[in-house]
């Protein structure tokens, strides 16, 4: 019976991932503090069919750029923070093995969403170039797997 239970323990540990909860504030000091650096910041949901859809494509351009110092990549969820547990099961049933934040400031979506991009309506998925902390490209759909690369690119 002990290995049974540590089976379903270690089961459960290993699809539930590690989620830093921020407000916009603590996220935009990530962004800067990324020096140096090609920051792909793309902002998902649970409940969002693309946002789901286009994840993997994420991570495989990920994987590629493992190697390069220069490149970095965060996931970041807009789930209301009640559903951290979902997020983390979710982010661990899907492999996204990078930096994962939950932004827990809908109160104030009104006030952050055009500091990111005056253009930004608030859909997603939406993903954020930033190089050496200043934003490149902005696009507010999903991305294919090449778009992504030639956006990098």
């Amino acid at each position: 019976m002990r290995g049974i239970t540590f089976l379903l323990f270690f089961g459960y540990m290993a699809q539930a991932q590690e989620v830093k909860v921020v407000k916009y504030e603590n996220l935009q000091e990530v962004i800067a503090s990324e020096k140096d650096k090609l920051l792909v910041v793309n902002f998902w949901a649970t409940w969002c069919g693309p946002c789901l859809a286009e994840l993997p494509h994420f991570m495989e351009v990920k994987r590629e750029y493992s190697g390069d110092a220069g490149f970095k990549m965060i996931l970041v969820s807009l789930d209301p923070v009640r559903n951290l547990e979902r997020v983390q099961k979710m982010i661990g049933r899907r492999k996204l093995d990078t930096e994962n934040y939950l932004l827990d400031d809908n109160a104030r979506m009104n006030e952050w969403i055009p500091l990111f991009d005056p253009t930004w309506g608030g859909g997603i998925p939406a993903t954020f170039l930033y190089k050496n902390g200043v934003k490149v490209e902005f696009v507010e759909r999903s991305l294919s797997k090449t778009e992504l690369k030639t956006l990098i690119a």
